[in-house]
């Protein structure tokens, strides 16, 4: 059981969360990216960079993950993917996605990206705040607890 982080967009602030999640649990965090991603000294806390391309880090993350494993991402198909593996996913914001959400989240993204293209502004997604971060560190907490206990 580890935990995956879809890194290029992922705010600081929630890998700082994560970072000492994963020293107080040791958990491993493998944040994958694109580019070179500084992390702190830690056997707990891992970078694996990728190279460039459409969706290069989403599939590494994809074929490495099992299940049980977590994902961090704001990327609804990815999302979809892991939970098909029986992983779990939570966006930055908190939001745990699931079998039950997913596929309407797919369809409303199909949908905003239908609008974009068709000229539509739709901008873009709020800043993350205090609120969010929160959000955040209570639903890892959940899904630590409920996986630290299976360990």
């Amino acid at each position: 059981m580890q935990i995956w982080v879809d890194a290029d967009a992922c705010p600081n602030v929630i890998k700082e969360v994560l970072f000492r999640a994963a020293e107080r649990t040791h958990i491993v965090v493998t944040l994958v990216a694109n580019q070179f991603i500084k992390t702190p000294p830690s056997p707990y806390i891992r970078s694996l960079q990728v190279p460039a391309g459409f969706d290069v880090a989403d599939n590494e993350i994809v074929k490495r993950c099992e299940a049980g494993d977590l994902v961090i991402t704001a990327d609804i198909p990815l999302a979809a993917e892991v939970l098909e593996k029986g992983g779990d996913a939570i966006n930055p914001r908190g939001e745990r996605y699931s079998p039950a959400t997913i596929r309407e989240r797919l369809t409303m993204r199909d949908f905003m990206d239908t609008l974009r293209a068709s000229g539509v502004q739709t901008g873009g997604p709020a800043s993350l705040n205090q609120r969010d971060r929160q959000q955040f560190a209570n639903e890892l907490d959940k899904w630590l607890v409920n996986n630290l206990r299976f360990r």
